[in-house]
């Protein structure tokens, strides 16, 4: 990265890292969330696992260093069971993790590592072992775990829509939102999808986010295989860019600015 697009995610990274650190010193919240987390696995029938952080950050950020070139900022949904392990604390390091890391790099032309290349972000940092427990949690939890949840999708829509435009004064860096089902309708990511759009009114920058399905039970591939099926004459980063800008239409145009 430039001097200025390193400066600008030192400043991003820090940030987040205190973000983080401010919840995570509210004790009586943290308990809270601690057992509504422990109970909305159970009701879901998830195996029992030592859950060891209720809030991530993702560690892989202090990794990245001046001499890093960060092409892609992936937008992943929240931290899982393998995320939240204290030997981990990094984001899609499960099964999901695996696939998009195979998928880049069998597709080496697009010129992207994604452990070295891609900035890997969620919607929220907080754990939940299924995403859709975010909604036991907003159910029965407090005010303020509701507050939480919410105020955290919109801090983080804010801070990375400014990363991402930053990085793109020196270079070209596009922003992938992958996992929209929980983006439509009255969905748990509302707040996430509204204050991203609001976060890039009147940046051309906008143009460089891509919608697409998730990469956990390979919906990502299933889906670009079967659009690329329909357009074989395009490259395939053509078909990434339509294939992302198509649900980008679908998905956030009632937001769009």
């Amino acid at each position: 990265m430039k001097e200025k697009a390193y400066g600008t995610f030192c400043k991003f990274r820090e940030d987040l890292r205190k973000k983080i650190e401010n919840w995570q010193s509210e004790s009586d919240l943290m308990k809270e969330l601690v057992s509504l987390q422990k109970e909305a696995a159970r009701k879901d029938g998830v195996p029992d696992y030592e859950l060891e952080h209720p809030l991530v950050y993702n560690r892989a950020l202090d990794e990245i260093g001046p001499e890093d070139e960060i092409k892609l900022i992936v937008i992943g949904d929240n931290p899982g069971k393998d995320e939240q392990r204290d030997r981990n604390q990094r984001y899609l390091v499960g099964q999901a993790g695996k696939i998009a890391e195979g998928f880049f790099r069998r597709n080496g032309g697009l010129g992207i590592d994604f452990r070295k290349n891609a900035v890997i972000l969620n919607k929220t940092p907080l754990h939940t072992a299924k995403t859709k427990e975010l909604n036991y949690l907003l159910k029965n939890g407090s005010a303020a775990v509701k507050e939480m949840i919410e105020s955290s999708q919109k801090w983080m829509a804010e801070k990375t829509a400014e990363l991402h435009i930053a990085l793109n004064e020196e270079d070209e860096c596009g922003l992938w939102l992958v996992g929209y089902s929980e983006l439509k309708g009255k969905g748990l990511f509302l707040d996430y999808k509204k204050s991203l759009c609001r976060a890039y009114e009147g940046s051309e920058v906008f143009d460089r986010v891509f919608v697409f399905q998730h990469f956990s039970m390979n919906r990502f591939s299933i889906d670009l295989a079967e659009y690329a099926e329909k357009h074989q004459e395009n490259s395939l980063e053509q078909n990434i860019r339509e294939l992302g800008a198509k649900h980008k239409s679908e998905i956030l145009e009632t937001e769009a600015v």
